[in-house]
């Protein structure tokens, strides 16, 4: 498929990057980096529409059940006091969900690369996490600095699979002046309930797929399960066709316990989430690193053939980032 297929990165300014395939000129992915989503759900950047390279749609926007849930994003529920997840906070305190003025935002500064290879595409930029201020349901300006952050995202042609890769690299600096704690609804105590992190969500017709996981574990029971990569495999309405997600998790140890967060019922997720039980403190000045290969592939997929798409997902991503070399002029 490398072979055969290249790809096509173009974008619109001071907005969002869009991925094409040649080969049937398939709209792959589009990721919006400047959003303009309210501040209850925590604006930041997202990839929607995500399509296999068929043309298969694996993802929803702003589904009904929960409009903060964006395609793929980057959404962390407990940062200190801070919720850059959107929606409502589970505390402690209130033993479940209440509505706090706490929802922060993902705001874009500058991009750092744009690049294009063959079959490789590489899309870079400098983010800053800012908190929720006084009135920011009015239109008020960005709160405090809590991260700093550098975000690289690829796309390349998995080798040998009718697949292809987004790459997501991230290094996020604690700005704040002081340690965050940073955790999950079951940190705050909910049960089995970890989520936060690069999470996506697919379409209303996977409900009920199959998921998979490399530690032999299926099902609702891979949730709260460490794994080195986990897969779905869901249907698509109006065609007799199937499409497969795995996500591969690259990420440095850094003192993480990453466990998976994963839903069939009552819809579609996967989420390598790293503060899933348990709390991590990051020191003022602190970087730490996420890592993750995702695989997006036609067909439905059993272990054996997701093990061999995280495989797959690891090489592309890694040679794509090998296009990714710094622009030398500040670009918007």
């Amino acid at each position: 498929m490398s072979d055969r297929t290249e790809l096509v990165l173009r974008r619109e300014l001071d907005r969002s990057v869009d991925v094409t395939a040649s080969a049937g000129g398939v709209a792959l992915m589009r990721y919006v980096y400047r959003p303009d989503e309210v501040q209850y759900e925590s604006p930041r950047p997202y990839v929607h529409p995500v399509r296999t390279l068929s043309g298969r749609l694996v993802t929803v926007f702003r589904p009904w059940d929960h409009v903060w849930h964006k395609g793929i994003t980057l959404a962390l529920p407990v940062v200190g006091r801070d919720n850059f997840w959107g929606g409502p906070t589970y505390t402690r305190e209130a033993g479940g969900y209440v509505t706090l003025p706490n929802n922060g935002s993902q705001d874009h500064d500058r991009v750092t690369v744009f690049a294009q290879h063959d079959d490789a595409a590489a899309f870079g930029h400098d983010l800053t996490w800012h908190r929720q201020p006084a009135g920011a349901q009015s239109g008020a300006s960005v709160g405090d600095v809590v991260f700093s952050e550098s975000r690289l995202l690829t796309v390349s042609i998995a080798e040998g699979e009718d697949a292809w890769v987004l790459g997501w690299r991230t290094s996020l600096t604690n700005a704040s002046g002081a340690p965050i704690e940073m955790g999950s609804p079951t940190t705050e105590g909910r049960e089995n309930a970890g989520y936060g992190g690069l999470f996506w969500r697919g379409p209303r017709s996977f409900t009920g797929g199959a998921i998979i996981a490399s530690n032999g574990v299926g099902g609702e029971d891979v949730r709260g399960t460490r794994a080195e990569w986990a897969g779905f495999t869901g249907r698509h309405d109006g065609e007799d066709g199937a499409s497969t997600v795995v996500f591969a998790d690259l990420s440095p140890q850094q003192n993480l316990d990453t466990k998976w967060f994963a839903r069939s019922e009552p819809f579609a997720c996967l989420n390598p989430a790293p503060f899933f039980d348990r709390v991590r403190i990051v020191e003022p000045g602190e970087t730490f690193e996420l890592r993750y290969a995702v695989a997006i592939a036609d067909r439905e997929a059993d272990g054996d053939r997701m093990s061999a798409l995280a495989d797959a997902a690891r090489s592309a991503a890694e040679r794509a980032e090998a296009i990714a070399s710094p622009i030398v002029e500040e670009v918007n």
